[in-house]
């Protein structure tokens, strides 16, 4: 993403051409999170798709009432504290008006646009624990990670004298720190905090919507040309090459991960294509407006072959990602961000070449250490968050909620029913009025 500095007052009259691709690229960004709520809602089982919806949507009004209080002035504002988080200058959204600019767009605007960033990096981490947490920590949670991890990383990488953008030279234009690596790293964190699912390695929790999942694995690949494309800030070369770089890696994502899939089980299948693309935009996020085509190519089938394995660590290492946040999105940020150490072209970083351009070891190296502190500050502090969450407030959800699923306990959608249950009635009394609640089978796994 170009940084730009923030000017509150009016130097200059936006582009009417960069302001009206923005306007659009934000709106894409933004529909990324109902898209999200339709993939991971395809991916639970039955009794838990109510649920995975709401986690999302009510990150919407969440990390937005938080990013106009003091998020964005925070990430974007001037650097308050050695390169480690911005100022309280623009608190409540203070001294910018329809006729401040941050470069050739009104401030507003970008801030909207940062704002769409915020929302889905927080929804993502619900993948992490879907089936098992409490709706009322969730409530919680999100407000605080958006403060103490998504924004100062934010500001590390994209604000004024951040520290990695400016002291360490690291790269990265759409968000493979701030988005990809904070939220799996996050998302790791928490299934640790809560701990694995009831029936975890022993019953099938298989997807119990595939073409819900494709639907929103579609959205999502359309909102991410906004993501990626937008985040060169106009209308011009950077970002029609971004969105070519997306399209490239997205396919070449989705072809590597039914390649492993061929070669491993003997048959490639819908889930697979679905997580394939997402693993190849998410590692192409970083990289795209730094890499040639050729780059993004090899950048996402990198990540299509390397997440389509590392979806299976959790089995082995006895964590439960549920929807596979980890073996996605932590990994294929790691795959994109530290593979323009070797990919980056100086014809679109502006001067930085990558190793297979000549450029050497030091781009990459830089890579590593930015990968490296940023995983290791959202790991820990989200760790922090969701064991003091869960001492004073309790994060997963009770056991008899979680068999029975948290659609019916927790949800509910007694909107329905107009009064005719009340308010007061009690879960069992919900649930046995339920015509059609799901249901658990324990189902024998194929050898």
């Amino acid at each position: 993403m170009e940084t730009l500095t923030l000017a509150a007052g009016p130097p200059s009259a936006p582009d009417t051409g960069d302001t009206a691709w923005l306007l659009a690229a934000t709106a894409l960004v933004l529909l990324m999170t109902p898209g999200l709520a339709l993939f991971y809602g395809g991916m639970v089982r039955a009794k838990s798709v109510l649920n995975m919806l709401m986690m999302s949507f009510v990150a919407i009004a969440l990390v937005t009432v938080v990013w106009l209080a003091c998020g964005y002035s925070l990430a974007f504002g001037d650097d308050a504290f050695g390169g480690l988080i911005g100022s309280l200058g623009h608190a409540g959204m203070a001294g910018i008006g329809p006729d401040s600019t941050h470069g050739t767009v009104p401030t507003l605007l970008f801030a909207t646009f940062q704002l769409t960033f915020a929302i889905i990096t927080a929804a993502l981490i619900s993948g992490a624990v879907a089936d098992r947490a409490k709706f009322s920590a969730w409530l919680v949670f999100v407000p605080l990670w958006a403060l103490l991890v998504y924004v100062p990383v934010a500001h590390w990488v994209w604000g004024p004298g951040g520290w990695i953008l400016d002291s360490l030279g690291a790269l990265d234009f759409a968000g493979g720190l701030p988005v990809e690596i904070t939220s799996g790293a996050s998302g790791l964190a928490l299934c640790l905090v809560l701990g694995p699912r009831l029936g975890f390695k022993k019953d099938a929790m298989r997807p119990h919507n595939l073409p819900m999942v494709v639907l929103g694995a579609g959205l999502l690949w359309f909102g991410w040309f906004g993501f990626n494309a937008g985040s060169a800030l106009g209308a011009n070369g950077l970002a029609a090459a971004s969105f070519l770089n997306t399209l490239a890696a997205g396919c070449t994502g989705l072809l590597g991960w039914l390649f492993v899939e061929q070669r491993r089980d003997g048959h490639p299948t819908t889930l697979g294509a679905a997580s394939g693309a997402v693993a190849g935009l998410v590692a192409i996020t970083p990289a795209c407006g730094t890499v040639s085509l050729l780059g993004a190519l090899v950048v996402g089938l990198a990540a299509g072959v390397v997440c389509s394995y590392a979806v299976g660590w959790k089995f082995r290492f006895g964590y439960d990602d549920s929807l596979d946040v980890v073996g996605v999105h932590l990994v294929g940020g790691v795959v994109g961000t530290v593979l323009i150490g070797v990919f980056a072209t100086a014809e679109l970083t502006g001067g930085t070449d990558g190793l297979a351009h000549g450029g050497g070891f030091g781009q990459l190296g830089r890579q590593l250490v930015a990968v490296a502190a940023v995983g290791a500050y959202a790991f820990s502090v989200t760790y922090g968050v969701g064991k003091l969450i869960d001492r004073f407030l309790g994060f997963r959800a009770e056991e008899e909620h979680e068999r029975t699923g948290l659609d019916l306990t927790v949800h509910a959608e007694t909107a329905y029913d107009h009064g005719v249950l009340g308010h007061g009635a009690p879960v069992s009394a919900s649930v046995a009025s339920a015509t059609s609640a799901p249901t658990d089978r324990k189902v024998k796994p194929q050898s």
